[in-house]
Order: C-alpha cells, then structure tokens, then sequence
C-alpha cells in the first residue's frame, strides 16, 4: 500500500525548535522568545477574566470592536483592518491568498523565518535577497524580483538581526518592485522603534494599493499567549485574506483582552521605558565581555560569541541551561556563531550577564 505524502515544499519546512528547558519543574530565566518581561497590562488583564463566564460561545467572526479599538488607537479606517490567530496566522493568510506553485516569493536573507515556513506551506518558490552587514539591502531585494514575484516580505524591524531600514528605503523598495507584487511589511516590532527615520508602515499602505502593513500585540502588549494579530491594507487585500481565514480565528478572550490593550497608553509607556533602560545597559555589559553587540532599535539583542578554540556557542548554551538561564541560537538565521537575548527584568538581565561572565572570562 503507498503511503501518502505531503505536497513538494512541506517536506522542507523546518519546524520550530524552542529552547525548551528538561521538564524538571525548576524556574527558568527564559530570555529565548521576545515577550515582554513585564507582563500583560491590568486593563488587558481585567478584559481577559471579564469575559471568562462566555469562553462556551463563539467569538465575533467581524472582530468588529477589536477592528475598531485599533483604527481609534491608529486613525486608520476599522474597514481596512482584519485579524488573526497571531501575526504568524495573518503571514500564512496572506501567502496563501496570493501565491502558490509557480510563484515566487522574495525575502531577504536573515529575515523571519515565519515567511519561509508561509511559502512552503504554500507551494510557492522562496527567494532570497543577500543582506549587508545584517541589514536588509533593498537594491539587492529589487534585482531579485521579476514577473513571477507574487510577494515580497519585509521585517522592518527585522527578528533576530534587531536591525532596520528608513521609510524612504522601503518607498525606494516598493518604486522598484513590480506593480503586480504585494509588499508585506513585517511591523512586529514597531513599536520599539522610535527613530525619526522609520515608518511602521501606515504611511506606505495609504500612499499604495500593493503594501499590506502587519502587527501584533504579543510583544509591547504582553499578549504572546492569546495570539492576537492584525494587517492594515487595501480594501482587496484585507477582503481575499478575509476570504482564506476562519471565521473564528481570534477567540473571544484575546479580542477581549486586545481591545483593552491597545488602549492602554500607561502600559505601553511602561514597557518602551522599561526596554529603553535595560537594552543600552545589557548591550554595553556583553560587549565589556569581549561579546560583539549588533544595535538593535527591538526588545533583545543579537550577540556574536568571541571566536575561540575551546569555546562556542553550543559551550555557551550549555552553561547558561546549568545556571537556569535560557536564550535563543540562531544557526537557523545562517547566524551560527550568534545569540538572540531578549530583554527582561533588571534580576534576570543580571543573571545573565553574570552567568555570560563566568565562561567568557
């Protein structure tokens, strides 16, 4: 009897490999995944257990007033915007609507690794534009694009390199894409990127008819585990990913706790403040290790581990888990001489600078 098998691509999807801690019940210092250390905020707390008592029923398939809390929070139109199970869902959403085999889709090269996993699913070709020292080089992007370009996917800021680009990098970008071919834009991080120079995107989605903007409220919101993410486009895009998504996509309890999230200025403040102070000060702590810090405008850094003999990353991984602490390799990024460490509270950012300091010195 044959065995079923996969359509071609699935067989060369990854899957996702958390730097999950043995299953002894001890406390963790988890600085792997790029939650916020903080915590949900109480309004987005109040939210979630007011709406315990109704978990038995159906969310709202619209999303109407998690729609609407994000176009008064932004001063967008609530009709342009659309939901999903995490910004991961609303990547997968929106490649499956546009693209499938035959197609290619344009990344660049230590980019999310989310988009991979989207194209593949999808049957469609991935295709990979170098970078420059860990930045995205959009001429690069553009000489790669061509008439079967159905997507390009940009992540700006970009997950693990905490490295971006200038609005005016991503308008040159759209100039020089093919008109046929919708530009994602990738705006996990936004909101810990306060320079003069980036755009989260609003701006470029309002100004075009091919640009979809992509959210999430699982980093400065605190909400990782409700899975809640959105995209602000044109009226046909948002329609097809309406179209691919289930209507009940986003339970009940995370529109719940979403909505009162994205009005919670105080929270936000808190976190960027909380972030804006412990970024510099873990960024300067690993360099006087001898430990190269990329800048980073996110929530966590990327750390090159000193070229040594006797000494790599996997050493470096191991003495960490010995002293309880957890951060994320990223040989995955092609950046196997590298860590992605979050930023977390003022104990556990000691923890492992102390730890690090053990082994490096």
């Amino acid at each position: 009897m044959e065995l079923l098998s996969p359509r071609p691509g699935i067989g060369q999807i990854k899957p996702y490999r958390p730097a999950r801690p043995p299953e002894d019940g001890a406390a963790w210092v988890d600085l792997s995944l790029t939650v916020n250390p903080l915590g949900p905020g109480k309004k987005a707390l109040t939210a979630y257990r007011h709406v315990a008592a109704q978990i038995h029923r159906y969310p709202d398939w619209s999303q109407d007033r998690l729609r609407h809390a994000i176009a008064r929070r932004y001063d967008l139109d609530a009709g342009h915007i659309t939901c999903a199970n995490g910004s991961d869902e609303m990547i997968h959403l929106v490649t499956q609507a546009f693209a499938g085999p035959g197609d290619e889709v344009l990344c660049h090269e230590h980019g999310y690794r989310g988009f991979m996993k989207a194209i593949r699913a999808a049957g469609a070709t991935p295709v990979i534009a170098a970078e420059r020292d860990l930045v995205v080089d959009v001429e690069a992007m553009i000489d790669r694009a061509n008439e079967k370009t159905k997507l390009c996917f940009l992540a700006n800021p970009n997950n693990p390199t905490g490295t971006y680009i200038p609005s005016e990098m991503v308008l040159r970008l759209r100039a020089g894409l093919p008109s046929h071919t919708l530009l994602v834009l990738d705006s996990a991080y936004a909101d810990y990127c306060r320079r003069d120079n980036y755009s989260n995107g609003t701006e470029i989605v309002e100004s075009s008819d091919n640009v979809l903007m992509v959210r999430t409220f699982s980093k400065l919101h605190g909400l990782a585990g409700l899975r809640v993410g959105w995209a602000y486009g044109p009226a046909g895009v948002i329609e097809a990913v309406n179209q691919t998504r289930g209507p009940f996509n986003v339970g009940i309890a995370a529109q719940a706790a979403a909505e009162a999230a994205i009005a919670d200025i105080e929270h936000e403040e808190a976190t960027f403040a909380h972030n804006s102070a412990w970024l510099p000060w873990l960024s300067h702590e690993l360099e006087q290790l001898g430990v190269r810090v990329y800048p980073s405008v996110c929530n966590f850094i990327l750390a090159r581990i000193p070229t040594d003999p006797s000494l790599g990353v996997q050493a470096v991984l191991d003495h960490l888990a010995r002293r309880g602490i957890l951060v994320k390799p990223t040989q995955d990024y092609g950046l196997a001489d590298c860590l992605r460490i979050t930023v977390g509270r003022e104990d556990e950012n000691r923890a492992l600078v102390a730890a690090l300091g053990e082994i490096l010195s």
